[in-house]
């Protein structure tokens, strides 16, 4: 399988200010699809301009016709599935059918406490991760949906028509621990990973590369518990968070070279951030843009 190319377009330009600007490129440049992240702040940019991931989608939904569109990634910090799955089929039916929802357990940034709850440990968020994914599948494939769980409940939550793919839009399932792979393997159509954590400050990029053929292990392993071929499962790498940080974006060469390692381990999809200056983000644009153009045809 051929690798695809994406971008992830941090939420933080004003619509009107370059915001429909970035997402109309980033089609015209040919990317696959175009993520956003789905937080309420993050990282170094909580004290600077940051917008919601679904409008966002939906305005660039409305100013796009091929680019497919996606969260990198929802998860259940501040959702609730009942409402994320009338917005989703909302966006889905506005977009076209062009919707991926990525979607993980969270995390301890700000999100986890901004709603006044007390921060869950890694064990909680599993649990909730766990009873999230299969309810909102529930809810976007079926009519009329009623479950009581312990930690969220759906009484006769109608979602018609649903969403236009069928059964329903796909989920790519961020997830490196035997629980959440077991999600991905029973409920995703693609896995999505950012590497070893572990390995950022002090490994090295071999180290990244072998750290990632376990989680390809794991993940095989997951589906052949639930007898499923591992090969039908989209493989998406998210880039800037391994030990090679932004070196694959300094040329056509160096990134060709990136994706092509990370393309024999067997993901067949990675996603670019686009360049923010002055910070972690930054990059030449043009040589992105080079990427974007030349890179993909040299992966096939």
């Amino acid at each position: 399988m051929s690798m695809r190319l994406s971008t992830v377009i941090l939420p933080v330009d004003r619509w009107h200010q370059g915001g429909r600007a970035t997402w109309q490129r980033a089609e015209e440049v040919g990317f696959h699809a175009a993520y956003t992240y789905d937080h309420l702040s993050w990282r170094t940019f909580r004290d600077g301009p940051w917008f919601g991931a679904l409008p966002t989608l939906t305005a660039a939904a409305t100013a796009t016709d091929r680019l497919r569109l996606g969260t990198l990634v929802t998860s259940p910090n501040f959702r609730h599935p009942v409402t994320l799955a009338k917005e989703l089929i909302s966006l889905d039916d506005i977009s076209g059918g062009r919707v991926t929802l990525g979607i993980g357990a969270g995390g301890n940034g700000f999100d986890a406490t901004a709603l006044g709850q007390e921060q869950w440990t890694p064990r909680e968020r599993a649990d909730r991760f766990a009873e999230f994914v299969p309810l909102l599948d529930r809810l976007l494939t079926e009519g009329a949906v009623s479950q009581k769980g312990e930690f969220y409940t759906a009484e006769e939550a109608r979602n018609l028509p649903g969403c236009v793919q069928r059964p329903r839009l796909p989920f790519a399932v961020a997830a490196t621990g035997p629980r959440g792979l077991r999600l991905a393997a029973r409920h995703g159509q693609a896995w999505v990973t950012t590497g070893d954590p572990k390995l950022y400050e002090t490994g090295t990029p071999d180290q990244s590369v072998e750290a990632l053929r376990g989680q390809i292990e794991r993940l095989g392993k997951s589906c052949a518990e639930v007898g499923r071929d591992v090969a039908g499962l989209d493989k998406i790498l998210l880039h800037g968070f391994t030990p090679d940080r932004n070196r694959p974006l300094e040329s056509v060469d160096a990134f060709v070279d990136f994706a092509g390692r990370h393309h024999e381990l067997g993901f067949t999809e990675i996603v670019i951030h686009w360049p923010i200056p002055d910070s972690d983000f930054a990059a030449d644009q043009a040589v992105f843009e080079k990427i974007a153009t030349e890179a993909a045809g040299q992966l096939a």
